[in-house]
């Protein structure tokens, strides 16, 4: 992999993007490196979250505009970058573990909609938020469409895209687009804490997270209380999880708090 790294540290993996002189802008070449390490990732029984980040000063500046010059006259090609493009983004989004995305500079486009694939998001303060696709005569295309608006609503999407809004990190934390806010130079540190936390879960609870949440979220209200009843029943039913709560019985482990 040329645009991309993969690395490990015990359970966790770390992948970086490594375009640094075009701000990790996304072309074919970065999208199945992208899909190579998620691919490696998935296929590693012994990795418990992933932490996402890139090289450079920013976190990815959209897609390679070179790219859409050279693919969008040709609506085949176009069409199957698009293909690739949305299954790589559908790996991270149902990936086997958790994905921390850390956030700096450039979150804009592509880069947005990559950010929006991964399950938490960490913001340092140099980051920033924009969809310049309407100023430039295109549409959203790595599934921006479907999963931006259900972080911050159809209205806010609307109003980036036909005026070229621009969000600070502040208000970025606030409005959905990342969950947390660091200090500069720590989104890393606080991308890889948290994938440690998440890492010491149960993996069956940490799936049905992943996987069950987000259609009980969508389904109709009875569908997603039998669902979530199931998936509850199958959770509960582990190994590992009747030993966390025979632990916490037994006053062996922590009680909750406020922090």
């Amino acid at each position: 992999m040329s645009t991309v790294r993969l690395e490990r540290e015990g359970a966790l993996a770390h992948v970086i993007l490594d375009r640094p002189a075009q701000l990790n802008a996304i072309s074919p070449e970065l999208l199945r490196d992208l899909d190579h390490a998620c691919a490696a990732v998935e296929g590693d029984a012994g990795v418990r979250a992933l932490a996402l980040t890139a090289a450079g000063r920013a976190f990815c500046a959209g897609a390679d505009l070179s790219v859409v010059q050279e693919l969008a006259p040709d609506p085949e090609r176009w069409r199957g970058f698009m293909d690739l493009w949305h299954r790589v983004f559908d790996r991270i989004q149902y990936s086997r573990v958790p994905v921390i995305a850390a956030l700096k500079g450039a979150v804009i486009g592509g880069g947005l909609e990559l950010a929006c694939a991964a399950h938490i998001r960490v913001a340092e303060p140099s980051a920033y938020f924009a969809l310049p696709e309407g100023q430039r005569g295109i549409f959203v295309g790595g599934g921006g469409s479907v999963r931006l608006p259900r972080l911050i609503g159809v209205a806010r999407m609307t109003d980036m895209m036909l005026t070229g809004r621009v969000y600070s990190a502040t208000e970025g934390s606030a409005y959905g687009f990342a969950q947390y806010l660091t200090e500069p130079d720590e989104g890393l540190s606080k991308a890889m804490e948290l994938a440690g936390r998440i890492a010491s879960n149960a993996p069956l609870t940490n799936f049905a997270v992943l996987q069950a949440l987000p259609m009980i979220a969508e389904a109709n209200p009875q569908a997603g209380l039998l669902m979530e009843s199931l998936m509850a029943t199958v959770a509960q039913s582990d190994k590992e999880a009747k030993a966390r709560i025979r632990a916490f019985l037994e006053h062996k482990t922590a009680k909750v708090k406020p922090s």
